[in-house]
């Protein structure tokens, strides 16, 4: 069976920036996730205009690092040096096939650690990977791994995932060629770009957005209750009834 899609986020890069962000909002997208660094030394030159672009219009921004087999300590450094990350900014790490110099399983983690100790925010990466992740960690259930989100890129309606997560927290679907539709969005280009699913609201998305924890629902105050309640009593009796406030 096939999956729903919720076309809700974008991410892209300087070979895809977008060009107008407030058409990006309008037509119905909460967030942008955009490339900030690559390996020990790449910073994506558009990537400064394109954060306050975004941020301007009101759009959700997160930032990613594309990992590859480099020192682990020079791409901690790169990212965190250049892609400006706040408390409100989701954080992720591209982990997908580059030929000889893909990152390894090990260094993902290490590079996940590094990041998240040098911003103080334990556990809140987000893992971008498709079939690499599926090739490296294969039936393996690891709390590290299965305690981060996992951002699932696969292009076909019924999205599969290791085992070491319950499910994806987001769904690259298509990247604006293969996949399923919507490939593109209005206010970026119009031959394609990569589209997200999300499950859940615009709303849900942006209590989660960085931290990965969603605000608890808000419970139903006292005062919208009713309460029915029936008495059968015999005929001449009197009932009074007082209402106690809640503690």
């Amino acid at each position: 069976m096939s999956h729903p899609i919720n076309f809700m986020v974008i991410d892209l890069s300087h070979y895809d920036p977008a060009e107008d962000y407030a058409a990006v909002a309008a037509a119905g997208v909460a967030g942008v996730i955009y490339k900030a660094t690559q390996g020990c030394g790449y910073t994506d030159p558009t990537y400064a205009k394109q954060r306050a672009a975004a941020l301007k219009v009101g759009l959700l921004w997160g930032a990613y690092h594309f990992g590859d087999g480099s020192d682990i300590n020079g791409q901690i450094s790169n990212f965190l040096g250049f892609a400006k990350i706040d408390s409100a900014t989701l954080f992720c790490l591209d982990f997908e096939d580059y030929g000889d110099n893909t990152m390894s399983l090990s260094q993902a983690h290490d590079w996940i650690c590094g990041v998240e100790d040098g911003l103080g925010r334990s556990g809140e990466c987000v893992l971008y990977s498709g079939n690499l992740i599926k090739q490296t960690l294969g039936n393996q259930k690891d709390n590290f791994w299965g305690s981060r989100r996992l951002w699932l890129a696969q292009y076909g309606s019924t999205p599969t995932w290791p085992p070491a997560w319950d499910c994806f927290w987001l769904w690259q679907y298509t990247d604006g060629a293969s996949g399923p539709q919507p490939h593109t969005v209005d206010g970026c280009d119009s031959g394609g770009v990569d589209c997200n699913s999300y499950d859940g609201t615009a709303e849900q998305l942006a209590a989660e957005w960085a931290s990965g924890i969603p605000v608890p629902p808000v419970p139903v105050p006292p005062s919208d209750l009713v309460v029915t309640v029936t008495i059968n009593i015999p005929p001449g009796v009197s009932v009074n009834v007082i209402q106690n406030p809640s503690c």
